[in-house]
Order: structure tokens, then sequence, then C-alpha cells
């Protein structure tokens, strides 16, 4: 009888895990029954949906047909709309999802102009059968049309006020702009010189003091080369920088002068000195002779 006992006899934590486990299949049995009943029901999809779909129409008081559709509970309206100028009530009522009433208006904020019905067949989202319900009430308002409709094809060109300061008037070849006198504006008129180069090229003339010849515009990278035949420099005056009287930090700050440059012409000064001319400079390593020549604009004593 003790063997009997002993053989089914279950510890405390036995009984625990086997409880669980009991509890666990009683969980999935139970999910497994929901699931299937879930399953027996019939959802509609949109070909039933399409079955019951009621297409009545009226006329407005100024006598304009409107019709609309039924769908899943919401009212579809059709009614002539310009895809340019309608808001977005008007392009829920017509029918369309929120993200492509999204689409519609990031395309227009972008500048895009639906100048015929065709273009509107293009929306990211649109089905054929969805555009040829819409198609007959689609009116692009004449503003819209492209310009070459009022030449008959061709863009008039007569009495044409152009911006020259947006878009300034360019120079032909053989004309000149007189380099360390022009400002941005004059600047721009020279053939692939825009904004950003005119200010590059002011920049670096008010570094070195004023330009004394055109070929310092090489200097500026990635300057462009074509460029260089439409600058004249005349009667140059660059400002000059007296060596004796400035410090290392205003020394370094002229193009021409890198940090042992400024420091040798410290230590010089230190050693022995004021500097009476350059040529005093060619002594020293860091002076070799093409420095001594590109500073001699810019240098006094």
């Amino acid at each position: 009888m003790n063997f009997f006992r002993n053989l089914f006899f279950i510890g405390a934590n036995d009984r625990k895990v086997y409880v669980f486990l009991i509890i666990v299949a009683l969980l999935g049995i139970g999910g497994a029954f929901l699931l299937d009943q879930q399953q027996m029901t019939t959802k509609m999809t949109t070909a039933d949906s399409t079955s019951i779909v009621q297409t009545p129409s009226f006329r407005t008081a100024n006598g304009t047909k409107v019709s609309y559709q039924q769908l899943d509970g919401r009212t579809v309206e059709r009614f002539p709309f310009d895809p340019n100028t309608a808001d977005s009530a008007q392009l829920a009522r017509l029918g369309f999802a929120p993200w492509q009433i999204r689409n519609i208006y990031k395309y227009r904020s972008k500048g895009g102009v639906y100048r015929h019905a065709e273009d509107f067949s293009r929306l990211y989202g649109m089905t054929v059968e969805q555009y040829q319900s819409l198609e007959p009430y689609i009116r692009i308002s004449g503003d819209y049309r492209p310009a070459t409709a009022i030449t008959g094809g061709r863009i008039a060109y007569d009495n044409y006020d152009r911006d020259t300061l947006l878009y300034p008037i360019k120079l032909h070849p053989g004309e000149h702009i007189v380099l360390n006198t022009a400002d941005t504006t004059a600047l721009k008129k020279v053939p692939g010189i825009g904004s950003g180069w005119a200010r590059m090229i002011v920049a670096y003339g008010k570094k070195l003091g004023g330009y004394v010849a055109v070929e310092q515009l090489r200097e500026i990278e990635g300057f462009p080369e074509d460029a260089l035949a439409y600058f004249i420099v005349s009667n140059p005056h660059p400002e000059r920088m007296n060596l004796n009287e400035l410090t290392l930090s205003q020394l370094r700050q002229h193009p021409y002068l890198n940090y042992y440059q400024a420091r040798a012409i410290i230590d010089y000064r230190r050693l022995k000195g004021n500097i009476q001319s350059l040529d005093q400079l060619s002594l020293l390593n860091d002076f070799p002779p093409y420095v001594i020549e590109r500073l001699k604009p810019y240098v006094m004593f």
C-alpha cells in the first residue's frame, strides 16, 4: 500500500508546476476557440461594397449637377473643382484619402501646377477608375495655362523688363571689370561669376589690402580660369603693413605670411632692430625669392 502511495505522491513544488501547465493549456484552448470564431465572421470586401454603391444625383440652385455615392458610411461627392486651388475639405468630399490630400498639398507647395486634367492623373495612388470618375469635373483655371498660349506657342520677348539686380546682364568678350574697385554687383556681370564667387573676390581683396594683379585671383581655390580674361587692374593702391610695428597676430592675418614667417620677422626685430628693407629678410630660410617678390607691394618700414 505504501508502495502505491509513494508512486503517486507529488511534492508541493511539483504541484505548482502542474497547476501552471494546466492553466497555460486552458488559455491556449480558449484562444484557439476565439480565433476560430473570428475566422467564421466574413468581412465585406471592396468588391462586395461596390455592389451596394448608390450613385444618385441632384442639381443645385444654380443648375450645377452634383452626384454623390455612399461607400463604407462615407458620402463621396462629385462636383466641379480645380486641383490647383481645392482645399482639404473639398478634396475629402471628393473621396481622396488623407495621404493623397497631403501629396497634393506637398506637390503644390513645391511650385507644382496642374496645367491639364491629364496632369492630375499622375497623383500617386490615383486609380484609373477614380480618375475616370473625376475627369468630367476637373476645371483648370485660365491663370494656370502655359504662358505660350498667349503668344500662340512662342514667348514674346518684346518690352521684356529684366531684373538686372538678380539676373545681371553678362559682359561680352573684350569687355572688362576693374578688379580693385569693383563691388559684388559689378563682379556678377562677369560670365561664370555668381554671388558666391563675387563675395569671395571681395573678401580676398580685403585680406590682401587690394589687388595689384589679375593673377592673384588664381590664389582663390577653384577659381574659374575662363573668368580671368574679363578683369583688369588699373592704378593699384594697396594698403601696406608696417613690418616694424605689427604684432605677431596682426602679421599672420595677411595671406602672404604664415606663422613661421611672422615669427621670423618678430625675432629679427628683437635681435637686430628694425627692418629697413626686404633684402634683410631674404637672408632667412623662411623668405625665398618668390615670397619677397609678392610681399613688395604690401609692406612698408
